[in-house]
Formats: C-alpha cells, sequence, structure tokens
C-alpha cells in the first residue's frame, strides 16, 4: 500500500515539474521574434484601381469651315460648341509587383513603390453638350433642311481639349497626393511609419 502513495506522490511530482517547466522556462529562457511580414500587399491588389482624383471641365469649341474662293455668305459655317466633361485620375494596384511594399528590418517602417497615377479617357456628360450657336452660308443653309449634320467632330474634338486640360491642370499631383493619404492612413493604423520611393 505504502509502494502505491509513494508512485502517486512521484507521478503528481513529475507532472508539476513539467508544468513548471512550460511556465517558468519561457518567463527566463526564450525570446519572441515576429518576423512576418504584413498582409497587406493582397490587400492592395484586391482594391485594383484607386480613384484618387477627378475634375470636372467646361470647354466652348469655336469651329469655323470655309469653302475657298466663296463667300462666306454663300457657303461655309462657323459653329460654338459648349461641351462638359470629367476625367478621373487613378493608381493601378493590381499589377503591383513582390518588392513594392518592403518592410524594415525592425518591422516599424514601410516603404511603398507608388505607382505613378494615371488619366482616364474623358467622360463627356451628354446633356450639358449642346450647340450654342452657328453661323451658315446660304447653301450651308438650305442643305440643313434635308439633312442632319454630324456632330460627331465637335464630340471628339471636345474630348481631346478636355483630356489636354486635365493634363495640364495638375490633376496627377492631386491624385499622387491623394493616395500617399489614404496609404499612409491605411498602413500607419497597423502601426508602420511610410515611407515612400522618390518618383520621378
Amino acid at each position: 500500500m505504502k509502494w502505491r502513495i509513494g508512485v502517486l506522490v512521484a507521478v503528481m511530482v513529475a507532472v508539476v515539474a513539467l508544468v513548471a517547466a512550460f511556465v517558468v522556462v519561457p518567463r527566463f529562457g526564450t525570446d519572441t521574434v515576429d518576423r512576418s511580414q504584413p498582409a497587406v500587399l493582397q490587400s492592395l491588389r484586391d482594391l485594383s484601381q484607386f480613384h484618387a482624383a477627378a475634375g470636372e471641365y467646361q470647354v466652348v469649341l469655336d469651329i469655323e469651315h470655309d469653302v475657298r474662293y466663296v463667300p462666306d455668305v454663300l457657303a461655309g459655317q462657323r459653329t460654338l460648341f459648349v461641351a462638359a466633361g470629367s476625367v478621373n485620375a487613378y493608381v493601378e494596384f493590381g499589377e503591383l509587383g513582390e518588392g513594392a511594399l518592403e518592410v524594415s528590418p525592425d518591422g516599424k517602417a514601410v516603404r511603398v513603390d507608388l505607382p505613378k497615377p494615371v488619366l482616364d479617357k474623358p467622360n463627356l456628360h451628354q446633356e450639358r453638350c449642346y450647340v450654342f450657336a452657328q453661323e451658315r452660308g446660304l447653301v450651308d443653309r438650305l442643305a440643313a433642311i434635308v439633312e442632319t449634320r454630324d456632330q460627331q467632330p465637335f464630340y471628339v474634338a471636345a474630348e481631346q481639349k478636355i483630356a489636354d486640360a486635365a493634363r495640364d491642370s495638375g490633376l496627377v499631383a492631386r491624385a499622387e497626393e491623394s493616395t500617399r493619404k489614404m496609404l499612409t492612413g491605411m498602413l500607419g493604423g497597423l502601426g508602420y511609419e511610410v515611407r515612400f520611393s522618390a518618383t520621378d
């Protein structure tokens, strides 16, 4: 009977020793180093296109078609065409490479290789595009009675004018600034200091 009690005591001592080994030893004998990479690259790819800025534009086209050696009163026309549209500036995250985000060795900072914003094709607002005024020679006025003038060239010219205006208005720079703020807020919320690679 005594030997059974002795065995039971020995088992209990062994269990206590094992528990102490798992509880006490980690506190004094081990260090934990987390070298995990942030799961943000996939999140950025899921964003695909981030529309960072948009501009609204209006243009008045003054287009004149003359007939050589014929007085304007007989042939030719001059048209004032008003057009309005918008242009989006976006950043493409869907094609980010593996090196687009690099975590510092101490895990406290993230370097971001930010793609350059791209201007989308102008979106003309059809309800705000119209012929404001038109002067036509006699021949053109008679022709307008039996045929409808094609206004497509005016829309094509308006798209080009608005695209040029968007490129010259600093919309790309505004989109880049907006994207930097978005990424700084998102990655900063995960505890990282955000640094951006130098861009041209």
